[in-house]
């Protein structure tokens, strides 16, 4: 856990190999724990991300009158139940969207009174898209402050059936995600099978393969129609596997994956590899065809780079990052190396996140010498000719903290600010980081 300090000093360096165990993926971590809580039965959950996300579930489904236990060494065992036994609850969500999304909609059609909120900036992240699908079922959901963004009260819903539930995707494939998990509640309160529309493109779209995995893994199968309808079976009921193991996150080995490539490595990152069910694993790819080079193992991936002096060791690139928005935070970054102007594409979903990251990342990326251009869904970087000492703000936006950590292989001293920002999905981030710094 990183200690609330004002700033953190980075001196620049030149190399970085060792080996990284990755933490839990936080997208994974709060799927399961919601599934196995709407679960028959009981699921000891191995590897759970532990950080300010995933507390957030945790103490949201225990006050919602869920049994969890704490094994101790990232495991927990979450006892299922029918329907959440607390009617009645006041749920502070900080700003953890993968917990207040998939939240909302279980809360909304499982019947009951109940408030969500959370800090200032959640009240900023659009939730209308999902809220509107779910009251053209017939869910209760009143808007506290601005229609479209959290606070949210919910009421008992009066659900419809013979219904097909229409949510957009071109915001945030979190809404469609938040759906499918709670549509086996709808199924079993309308005993009839659940059918939901995509409406326009679907942004994303790997992170909804996780979804529907991670279900099936509970028992549900759902019937994907290319991306665009899903249909969940009347009879579907959650069940519980037992156990589940949690992967890595992919989205932080990110990280690793580039700093192999700038620091040569080799850098071995445990904890997923090439079977992943988890889209980001793709950034690996993308690292590949601008300089790195990999080698996977069983349950690891490897990263070095040609060994050399100097920069660029990065290939420009003009890339298309709707599948992987997270870990295309990384590639802005790594772009400050590149020998050209690098364009990032179709990430228009990075402004409805933790921060408006693109107004963020084109601040930041110019305070260290880059000349930058940003539009409604796209950033392209030119390289700094000059690379200027930087403080880094990181608008308490967890990925701005670990992308511009990697802003250490120049002529240039890097301050990030509010480092402890990272506690929200990986609490000893600076630590393992410097660890592999040589």
């Amino acid at each position: 856990m990183v200690q609330s300090v004002a700033y953190l000093d980075l001196a620049p360096v030149q190399k970085a190999a060792g080996e990284i165990h990755l933490p839990g993926s936080k997208s994974i971590s709060n799927r399961v724990l919601l599934l196995a809580a709407l679960a028959k039965g009981s699921t000891t959950v191995h590897g759970l991300l532990d950080s300010d996300d995933t507390t957030v579930m945790l103490e949201a489904l225990k006050k919602l009158g869920l049994r969890i236990e704490d094994l101790g060494n990232h495991s927990v065992k979450v006892h299922g139940v029918a329907e959440f036994p607390v009617k009645n609850a006041d749920l502070f969500m900080q700003n953890a969207g993968t917990a207040i999304r998939p939240l909302t909609a279980a809360l909304a059609v499982s019947g009951g009174s109940y408030h969500l909120h959370g800090i200032p900036r959640m009240h900023e992240r659009p939730i209308g898209d999902l809220v509107e699908a779910l009251q053209g079922i017939g869910a209760n959901i009143e808007y506290l402050q601005n229609p479209g963004y959290p606070p949210l009260q919910i009421e008992s819903p009066t659900l419809k059936a013979s219904t097909v539930i229409k949510v957009a995707g071109t915001v945030s494939s979190q809404f469609l995600t938040a759906l499918l998990m709670a549509a086996p509640i709808m199924a079993k309160k309308l005993n009839q099978a659940i059918e939901i529309e995509v409406v326009g493109e679907l942004i994303s779209k790997p992170y909804i393969g996780i979804t529907l995995n991670l279900m099936q893994r509970f028992g549900v199968k759902v019937e994907n129609q290319n991306w665009q309808r899903y249909i969940i079976a009347a009879d579907a009921v959650y069940q519980s596997p037992g156990e589940i193991w949690v992967e890595g996150d992919a989205s932080s080995a990110s990280y690793f994956l580039a700093l192999g490539l700038l620091g040569s490595g080799p850098i071995r990152i445990y904890g997923i590899n090439q079977q992943s069910i988890q889209g980001d694993i793709l950034f690996a790819d993308f690292v590949a065809k601008i300089g790195a080079e990999l080698r996977y193992g069983a349950d690891y991936v490897e990263v070095s780079a040609h060994q050399g002096d100097g920069f660029p060791r990065v290939k420009a690139f003009d890339e298309d990052f709707n599948l992987i928005p997270d870990a295309a935070m990384t590639a802005a970054v790594l772009a400050l190396y590149a020998d050209g102007p690098c364009v990032l594409r179709n990430i228009a979903s990075w402004r409805v996140k933790e921060t408006d990251r693109i107004e963020a990342m084109h601040a930041e990326l110019a305070k260290m010498g880059a000349t930058v251009e940003s539009g409604p869904d796209y950033l392209k970087i030119t390289p700094p000719q000059h690379w200027q000492d930087a403080a880094i703000e990181t608008y308490d936006d967890h990925r701005m903290a670990m992308c511009f950590s990697l802003a250490i292989f120049a002529d240039a001293k890097v301050r990030i600010m509010d480092p402890a920002c990272v506690n929200k999905t990986f609490p000893t981030y600076f630590q393992e980081y410097k660890r592999l710094l040589k």
